[in-house]
């Protein structure tokens, strides 16, 4: 099982596109994601404010403002 870390904050449209197309992966890969609401934590907001959302595969930045689900199949494709 990939895990999969989505750093956003509330009210972030890209976030929310970002999230439902892991989610709509999450139901033909098994996936353990995590999600981040940097606006909780000032180190991860200095990090991340400006790049939002940012999708992380196994620690390795995979994706930052907008991702696919054809592009998130591909960038997993080889680490199942």
């Amino acid at each position: 099982m990939l895990h999969l870390t989505l750093y956003s904050r509330p009210g972030c449209h890209l976030c929310d596109d970002m999230k439902a197309a892991v989610t709509e992966v999450a139901e033909t890969v098994p996936l353990q994601v995590q999600e981040i609401d940097i606006s909780t934590d000032a180190d991860l907001e200095r990090r991340y404010g400006l790049e939002i959302p940012v999708l992380l595969v196994e620690g390795k930045k995979a994706a930052k403002y907008r991702v696919s689900v054809e592009d998130l199949r591909r960038i997993l494709i080889g680490r199942t």
